[in-house]
C-alpha cells in the first residue's frame, strides 16, 4: 500500500498549475503583480525594511537574482531603498504607499478567488485545511531553517 503522501504529491503538482479563477472567464493571469514580486512585497510588509543580504537569506536566492527582482519592483515604484533604520551600512527595501496599495489589491482578488473556489466549503473545512497549510509551511521552513514570519 502506498503511503499517502504519493497523493499528497500528486495533489500538490495539481495545485501549483493551477491559477485562482477571476470573476471573469478563465483564469487569474490578469493580476497585478508577478509571483515573485506578490512574495517580495509580502515578506517585507510583514518583517520590514530588508536589505538584499537578508532577502537573499530569507528567500535562499542568490544576489543576483534578488537584485533583478528588487530592480524591477522599484522601476514600478513598489519598493524605495531608504538607510538602515538600525543605523548599519546597508541601504534597506521598505515598500512604498503605492506597493502597499497595489499587494492589498492583489491579496483581495486572490482572496475573492479563494471564496469561489470554497464557496461549498463549510467554514470549519476551510479552518481546517488553513491550519493543515500553516502546518505543511512551517515544517518546510523548520527543515530549511528559514521560517516565515506571519502577521
Amino acid at each position: 500500500m502506498k503511503r499517502a503522501t504519493h497523493e499528497v504529491e500528486y495533489e500538490q503538482m495539481l495545485l501549483s498549475r493551477h491559477g485562482l479563477l477571476t470573476h471573469r472567464k478563465g483564469r487569474r493571469k490578469d493580476g497585478l503583480l508577478e509571483r515573485s514580486a506578490y512574495v517580495l512585497l509580502s515578506r517585507i510588509r510583514v518583517q520590514g525594511p530588508m536589505s538584499v543580504g537578508e532577502l537573499s537569506e530569507a528567500f535562499d536566492l542568490d544576489v543576483s537574482t534578488l537584485n533583478r527582482q528588487t530592480a524591477a519592483v522599484m522601476r514600478a515604484g513598489f519598493v524605495e531603498r531608504i538607510p538602515d533604520p538600525d543605523g548599519g551600512m546597508a541601504r534597506k527595501f521598505r515598500i512604498t504607499e503605492e506597493g502597499a496599495r497595489t499587494l492589498d489589491a492583489e491579496r483581495e482578488g486572490m482572496v475573492s478567488s479563494l471564496e469561489r473556489v470554497m464557496a461549498d466549503w463549510a467554514d470549519e473545512d476551510i479552518s481546517a485545511f488553513a491550519g493543515y497549510l500553516r502546518r505543511f509551511n512551517s515544517d518546510i521552513e523548520r527543515i530549511g531553517g528559514r521560517p516565515w514570519p506571519r502577521p
